[in-house]
C-alpha cells in the first residue's frame, strides 16, 4: 500500500514513509490502480476540494521507489550486510544466512533455478535488473545480492514489493 496527502499547493504527494501531515489516501501500490484513481478523481473526492494530479504520477512513484530502494542498499552495503556476487551469495546461503535474496529481473534461468533451490526458505525479490543492482555497488552487473536479516531487510523487501506492482511481471522461465 502507499499513502498519498495532499499538499498545499492542493497536489496530490507520494508518501512513502507514511509520516506526512494530514489525512492521507491509502491505494495499492501498482501502477493500474494509481491510473484509475487519477482517471476516477479519487484524490478530489476524497480530499473534498480540487486536487492537482500529475499525469506521470505513476511514474513518479515508480522513480521514487526505485530510488529509495537503491539508497537503501548503498546503505546496507556501508552498514556491511550486503553481500554481492554469485559466489559471495552462494558461500554465504550454504552456511545457512538469513535475510532478503535478490535476483536480478534478467538472471538467467539455469542461474535463478539454482540459487532459488539454495534459498528455498528466505524472502526473494526480483524486482531489479543486473544494471541497476550493478550501479547501486559500482560495478557493471550484479545478478545476485544478499541483504542479512534485520531491520534493512525489512524496509527493502516492503519497498520493493510496492516496486514492483509499477514493473513488468517476469515471465516465469
Amino acid at each position: 500500500m502507499l499513502r498519498f496527502v495532499i499538499s498545499p499547493d492542493d497536489s496530490a504527494i507520494p508518501d512513502l514513509d507514511g509520516k506526512l501531515p494530514g489525512r492521507g489516501l491509502w491505494l495499492s501500490a501498482d501502477r493500474d490502480t494509481i491510473h484509475l484513481a487519477c482517471a476516477q478523481n479519487l484524490f478530489a473526492k476524497h480530499s473534498r476540494r480540487q486536487v492537482n494530479v500529475d499525469d506521470d504520477l505513476a511514474q513518479r512513484v515508480e522513480v521514487l521507489l526505485a530510488k529509495r530502494c537503491a539508497n537503501l542498499l548503498q546503505l546496507a552495503r556501508r552498514a556491511g550486510v550486503l553481500t554481492v556476487g554469485s559466489d559471495e551469495v552462494d558461500g554465504r546461503l550454504s552456511r545457512g544466512a538469513k535475510g532478503l535474496l535478490l535476483v536480478a529481473t534478467d538472471a538467467a534461468p539455469k542461474s535463478r533455478h539454482r540459487l532459488l533451490e539454495l534459498a528455498s526458505s528466505l524472502a526473494v525479490q526480483d524486482v531489479l535488473s543486473a544494471d541497476e543492482l550493478g550501479a547501486i555497488v559500482g560495478r557493471e552487473r550484479i545478478v545476485h545480492a544478499l541483504v542479512s536479516e534485520g531491520g534493512l531487510a525489512d524496509l527493502l523487501a516492503r519497498d520493493l514489493s510496492r516496486l514492483a506492482g509499477f514493473r513488468p511481471a517476469l515471465v516465469a522461465a
